[in-house]
């Protein structure tokens, strides 16, 4: 009798005590725009008292690691991860990432600008969604070129690029003409110097996959980056990236900056940018050979298959890179700070485009950004700032630790591309490439 009404006692207590709410890990880069999503998410959890949020924000090289290491073994760290345009095509066909189709009847997908929806599908089934994407730009003083007597055309050169970047140097001063990214890695310095290369008819690979760092066109690539970063560029160059070039530009210190068009919210907000009201941009230059420096990518969430919360990852993605979000980043911290290049509803807002004077460039850059056709002489990869192929995250990291050295005054420009060569050769050869 005791026993029974014992057990009765704790299922009612059982029945009556909430159910525990489902916990979603989350990693992420720490840009700017991450940083405003956490912030934000209450909104999500308040909506949605069943799931709890737990944020790991990484720098961008030490998430790609960790996020890598966590999808291929399989370990099921993360609900949600953040990663870019390379990894979703090729981690869906290796498996490791789950469709998403059941991201509600409001999402709206078919309103994702083509070229970057088309980066994230693999067999027509979508495998991410991107939170904000992005292509290269020229962003630069509008205070300083005017006082160095230039003027920045909209669709610059590279012999421009130097001529102002030379004229707009103050050291005595703490100015440097133009901050590029140094910091070794495939999405750090590799993306730039990858884009570059395309500008002046460069390629990783010919069309039987031989690497092709031993040409003329790269050794000019590399030799426009090092003199521009040693002659007139600040201090440390070599380990700088994203970040630390948006803190450089943002206090003033840079003449021109050519990098993401992400960035362009950033300088111009007066709260967080010395310089705010002296800003202009420019298209990603070129040398004359109809290819720009324009990159093209995008941060995007997905869901490792190893996840046992699929539902409510899912409904988290959904919420974060919705229509409903980007009113809500609106509201919150200004029109002109909403995740660019996603959705062309955006670049069909007419007081979007006059608050944000960075829009029109960026749906520019994008558009002319071809992942099918990124160089001027033909390849067998698909990428414009990267290959889209397994082996390029290992090799381009390798290669990017040459160029950082190059910059560094370490090795010679001729000597880091004699050595990317022989890395390239010998990984494609382990890789048993050309493949049939």
């Amino acid at each position: 009798m005791i026993k029974r009404l014992a057990t009765s006692i704790c299922s009612a207590l059982l029945i009556s005590m909430p159910a525990a709410a489902e916990t979603v890990t989350i990693a992420t880069v720490n840009n700017g725009d991450m940083v405003t999503m956490k912030s934000l998410s209450k909104a999500f959890t308040d909506a949605n008292p069943d799931i709890e949020l737990e944020w790991v924000t990484l720098e961008e090289n030490i998430l790609r690691q960790r996020v890598t290491t966590d999808i291929a073994t399989g370990s099921g760290q993360y609900d949600v991860v953040t990663i870019g345009t390379y990894e979703v095509p090729i981690w869906a066909k290796q498996g490791w990432l789950e469709p998403l189709n059941n991201l509600g009847a409001d999402y709206d997908v078919d309103d994702i600008l083509p070229s970057i929806r088309g980066g994230l599908s693999y067999e027509d089934k979508l495998y991410a969604v991107p939170f904000y994407a992005e292509s290269s730009m020229v962003i630069y003083r509008t205070d300083l070129i005017e006082k160095a007597g230039l003027e920045m055309p909209k669709e610059p050169s590279w012999d421009f690029i130097r001529k102002a970047a030379k004229a707009m140097t103050n050291k005595d001063e703490g100015v440097y003409g133009i901050c590029l990214r140094g910091k070794a890695g495939w999405g750090e310095n590799v993306a730039l110097l990858t884009v570059m290369a395309n500008s002046f008819g460069a390629r990783w690979f010919d069309e039987q996959w031989e690497p092709q760092f031993d040409t003329p066109e790269w050794k000019k690539t590399l030799e426009v980056y090092t003199d521009l970063m040693q002659s007139y560029g600040p201090p440390g160059a070599s380990s700088n990236g994203f970040n630390e070039n948006l803190a450089l530009f943002q206090t003033g210190k840079c003449g021109m900056w050519i990098d993401a068009t992400v960035a362009g919210s950033f300088v111009t907000n007066s709260k967080e940018s010395s310089v705010a009201d002296k800003v202009g941009f420019a298209l990603a230059p070129d040398a004359g050979m109809e290819k720009r420096a324009n990159w093209l990518w995008a941060w995007n969430l997905a869901i490792p298959s190893s996840t046992d919360s699929k539902p409510a990852a899912e409904k988290f993605v959904s919420w974060a890179t919705s229509k409903d979000y980007l009113a809500l980043v609106a509201k919150e911290k200004g029109l002109a700070n909403v995740p660019p290049g996603t959705r062309a509803s955006l670049y069909e807002n007419k007081e979007y485009l006059e608050a944000a004077p960075f829009a029109q460039i960026t749906l520019e850059s994008i558009k002319l950004a071809d992942p099918n056709n990124p160089t001027v002489k033909p390849v067998p990869y698909v990428g414009v700032q990267f290959v889209a192929i397994p082996e390029f995250q290992g090799l381009g990291t390798a290669v990017g630790q040459q160029f950082s050295a190059a910059v560094a005054g370490n090795v010679s420009p001729e000597q880091a591309l004699k050595t990317a060569q022989r890395l390239a050769q010998r990984t494609m050869r382990k890789a048993g490439y050309p493949k049939d």
